[in-house]
């Protein structure tokens, strides 16, 4: 994630050696420029809770939690000796400044404190590090699997776990493992922290998996006195398809295809991210053409995802009309986004360096034609949604997320708006020219179901606003940079002599390797922040690939927010929330 210049980056590293010593707070440089420092395991849980409490504008929010096996890593002589590495991504609002905390294990199955009681929202990832690299967080309340099944033996992430199924013996699935798999599904309420109540007379309901107010494969079970909530739990983990550990068998160019698929109603906004990551590990600068091109497909994709939610969310209480009519307007943005990429949902068009072509003849008369017609559909949708009373009776008050629980919770985007906190990566740290933008950032106060819908709704007509600006604006120049490792290369670079012509196959075929370093960069998605944290070990793939989605963390937060409310209530919670299974479960 880009910081921007603060005057107290600095003062963190001091203020930390300072209080806990100079020798036990390590420095590590980074592409980022990410204030990254190394703490021992013994002193974590202090440094922690002195980060969130103690330094002058905390760090309240744990925004990632990931762990790196390090055991076949070779560039990284600055760092301390490690088999795995801990990696704490805190982030501080008021400072607007990240922090990089990382914690040196060693030995083949190592251990470290579990963070739970100092952020609740660490439940969740120190399950998926245990999942992924069998990291044991000792005081851990549930650590069990997450996102593999509970029968899986292995740990995913380590560098000794296959990454390509012709690796790995083939699936069988004989009588006895079928009976296994089937046994481990049994429900029992303890270990799911539910206890039944006193008298044992509470009923446990399962809404899903397979179920459609669950927007995916998600399974909620909910303890139940009649219709009120008691209690709920999240089972997710079945949209799991390994894009981390994919990420570690492609090249840097031809792992772009993945990251349309992990927020799949995104489509190319999901490329900028990781594309952003790599140009600042290979030092790659794009044009501006490029920069305003990739904003304009951008808030494209934005409004085609908020257009499902908008009209998902509607049918989700019983509007049926809606969902048509916005879908109907969804096909329109993508008939522009097939006519200047080729695709429709998953164009996977930006590339290392820029897009994948430049603009095609004509492409500004559709996209003018489409500003023209969207605001009054907007109008007409304000009186059939939003100012529905209907509507807002089923969401007014449903579903309260406060400031202070979204930023405990690592809530962003829109539902952090909703909640009163006007924080938006566009605004705050300006990413690929959007300083060059005017538009407002839509906030509410109310932090409820009604609120996160009412935000979105606004959100849409500022890209609007944003999309005119790149049409009337648009410069000139290439669509990609001219650098050596933005691939694929210029295409008129590859005739002048068989050097060329040499590079550009290695280029294509190969893919471009990119120099040893660690970057992370994140975007305003569509439902939050989404980041991609990428280690280079100075080879044509990634080492580590770290995807950070806002889904993950926000779907932590509906326990919380259904207890005492009806079954109907969680539904339109859940609608709310606007997430989808592939970005939580990646």
């Amino acid at each position: 994630m880009d910081n921007v210049s603060s005057p107290f980056r600095e003062d963190v590293v001091t203020e930390l050696q300072a209080h806990f010593g100079v020798e036990a707070v390590r420095r590590q440089a980074t592409m980022d420029a990410i204030p990254t420092i190394w703490a021992g395991e013994s002193m974590l849980k202090d440094m922690l809770h002195f980060l969130k409490n103690g330094v002058h504008e905390p760090y309240r929010m744990l925004y990632d939690l990931t762990a790196i096996d390090e055991r076949g890593r070779t560039r990284c002589e600055d760092q301390p000796r490690r088999d795995f590495s801990l990696v704490y991504h805190l982030l501080s609002h008021g400072r607007n400044e990240d922090l990089r905390v990382k914690v040196p294990l060693t030995g083949d199955m190592p251990e470290a404190p579990s963070i739970v009681d100092i952020w609740p929202s660490s439940n969740w990832y120190e399950r998926e590090v245990w999942d992924m690299f069998g990291i044991t967080f000792r005081g851990h309340p549930d650590l069990r699997r997450i996102l593999m099944p509970s029968t899986w033996s292995d740990h995913p992430l380590r560098k000794e776990h296959p990454a390509r199924a012709t690796e790995m013996a083939p699936f069988r699935l004989p009588e006895e493992k079928a009976e296994e798999e089937e046994r481990a599904l049994a429900f029992h309420p303890g270990e799911w922290g539910m206890k039944g109540g006193e008298d044992g007379h509470f009923m446990f309901l399962n809404v899903g998996p397979q179920h459609p107010g669950t927007h995916g494969l998600l399974r909620v079970i909910l303890e139940l006195d009649g219709e009120e909530i008691k209690d709920a739990a999240l089972d997710i983990g079945y949209h799991h398809r390994g894009a981390e550990k994919m990420a570690e068998r492609q090249s840097w160019h031809t792992y772009i295809p993945y990251t349309d698929r992990i927020d799949y109603l995104a489509g190319s906004m999901n490329n900028l991210p990781y594309v952003l990551a790599v140009e600042q590990l290979g030092g790659i600068t794009v044009p501006d053409r490029a920069k305003v091109i990739r904003v304009m497909i951008a808030e494209l994709f934005r409004i085609a995802s908020h257009l499902v939610f908008y009209g998902t969310f509607a049918q989700d209480l019983g509007a049926m009309s809606p969902v048509f009519f916005m879908f109907n307007d969804r096909e329109r943005v993508f008939r522009i986004i097939e006519a200047i990429c080729g695709g429709r949902m998953h164009p996977e068009w930006f590339r290392i360096g820029g897009v994948a072509q430049d603009l095609p003849k004509g492409w500004a008369q559709p996209v003018r034609d489409f500003l023209g017609y969207l605001p009054g559909r907007l109008k007409e949708y304000d009186k059939l949604v939003i100012k529905n009373r209907l509507f807002r009776a089923r969401t007014r008050g449903i579903g309260v997320l406060s400031l202070d629980e979204a930023i405990e919770w690592g809530v962003t985007g829109p539902n952090l708006r909703a909640s009163g906190l006007e924080w938006d990566l566009r605004k705050k740290r300006p990413y690929s020219g959007y300083d060059q933008f005017d538009f407002d950032v839509p906030t509410a106060t109310d932090g409820d179901s009604y609120s996160r819908a009412l935000v979105r709704a606004e959100e849409i007509r500022q890209s609007l606003r944003i999309i005119a600006q790149c049409v009337e604006n648009m410069p000139s120049g290439s669509y990609k940079s001219d650098h050596p490792l933005a691939t694929p290369p210029l295409k008129e670079r590859t005739i002048r002599d068989i050097e060329t012509l040499i590079a550009h196959f290695l280029s294509v075929s190969w893919g471009p390797v990119i120099p040893p370093g660690e970057a992370a960069s994140a975007v305003e998605a569509t439902k939050g922040i989404n980041s991609y944290y990428l280690i280079s070990d100075g080879g044509a793939m990634s080492y580590r690939t770290r995807i950070r989605t806002p889904s993950f963390a926000h779907l932590q937060t509906v326990p919380m927010l259904c207890r005492g409310l009806m079954i109907a209530d969680l539904v339109a919670i859940l609608g709310s929330m606007d997430y989808v299974l592939a970005d939580v479960d990646r």
